[in-house]
């Protein structure tokens, strides 16, 4: 049975559940109509598409109505530097990586360093903004087009983005910010203030080109409200368009409890991991393996509540009949968890390894991406 579960912007903890979500949310659920008109263009679908990993949306039929009238829509995504970059940070970075791929759109990457310094009591100002070139390392590693995606510090490109900020905060009222963001008396002011910063990526192209541009926002479902409750609320109100959303779930704590997080070191992969961290972490991951060895020969394991499966199923393994395949071996008891640990180390310390060597040489290449200059 599905325990409580709590998503804010700055935490989330629970087992979740998902359909419940897109209730709570007011979202939509990304259905076989919706997929089939993404794959008129995409030619295939992407993995994490067909298994339900981006499992909901907001307007992205709107979006294709655009797009299809000739109206090209661009991306807009981000990252809270307040430390490494771990797995689950680069899940909403790979569809963001194919969407460009496919439609040949413009990327705005936020860093939201201001943000950092004013939720996380134990970082300066100086810290979230060093992490935020060190975490456009792991970005810039994933492969974007450096002509068609632009990475910027809030706190470097201020300039440009406080006088749209600005206009906003305006017509942002502080009753409407603490309904969404459940913000008391308690809560400082630069939090409250930056809601309306995190909304300015959604319309600073059509700013700068003069004209409305669609933007889509590929992102963790525990963005949404900033998006739901400043974005697309306050945006119509300045002229622009509601900026259209698709949403990932979240790639699981190898631990079993909750999320990945920063805050638990054996509970993530950090793409700076080596070999023997990786096999460590994993090899100690909860799995859905009986008790001995005896009892999952004969009963098989569990591979619904298993997290080597889920990383498999997430990310990892893109070959479907593959994938089903080793399922079927694991619930008839002729695969045991060992087995897939080590299937699942090899396919992570591959992965690292041209991550690494990328984000090594993409240490030469910042220039290239931080071109929103004040």
């Amino acid at each position: 049975m599905k325990k409580g579960f709590m998503i804010t912007p700055w935490e989330v903890s629970g087992d979740i559940d998902y359909s419940k979500l897109i209730k709570q949310f007011g979202t939509e659920k990304i259905n076989d109509e919706l997929l089939k008109r993404i794959k008129k263009h995409t030619g295939k679908l992407h993995f994490m598409l067909r298994r339900g990993v981006f499992f909901s949306h907001r307007d992205l039929n709107w979006l294709f109505d655009q797009y299809e009238n000739g109206n090209k829509f661009y991306l807009y995504t981000g990252r809270g530097p307040s430390g490494k970059m771990h797995l689950g940070h680069l899940l909403p970075l790979v569809i963001t990586k194919w969407l460009q791929d496919k439609f040949k759109s413009k990327l705005y990457f936020q860093m939201t360093d201001d943000e950092k310094f004013v939720v996380k009591r134990n970082l300066s100002l100086e810290e979230t903004n060093r992490f935020a070139y060190e975490n456009a390392l792991d970005v810039i590693a994933m492969g974007f087009d450096p002509k068609k995606t632009v990475i910027f510090s809030d706190v470097d490109s201020a300039g440009i983005l406080y006088k749209q900020a600005l206009k906003v905060a305006k017509k942002l009222t502080f009753s409407t910010a603490k309904a969404v963001f459940g913000f008391t008396n308690e809560t400082n002011v630069g939090l409250i203030f930056y809601t309306s910063m995190q909304s300015v990526p959604a319309f600073l192209e059509s700013v700068f080109k003069k004209k409305n541009i669609p933007c889509l926002i590929p992102h963790a479902i525990d963005q949404d409200p900033f998006f739901r409750g400043v974005a697309r609320e306050i945006l119509p109100k300045l002229g622009y368009y509601k900026p259209a959303a698709i949403h990932c779930t979240f790639l699981p704590s190898l631990t079993k409890d909750g999320k990945m997080s920063s805050s638990n070191e054996n509970s993530a992969i950090f793409t700076t991991d080596d070999k023997e961290e990786v096999k460590f972490k994993v090899m100690n991951a909860f799995t859905g393996g009986r008790d001995t060895l005896k009892e999952q020969e004969k009963k098989g394991g569990r591979p619904e509540i298993c997290i080597v499966y889920k990383y498999l199923y997430m990310m990892f393994e893109d070959n479907d009949k593959k994938l089903s395949k080793r399922v079927e071996e694991c619930k008839k008891g002729k695969i045991m968890c060992k087995d897939c640990k080590r299937y699942l180390i090899d396919k992570i310390n591959d992965f690292l390894e041209d991550h690494q060597r990328k984000r090594k040489k993409a240490e030469k290449e910042l220039d290239l991406f931080f071109t929103l200059k004040n």
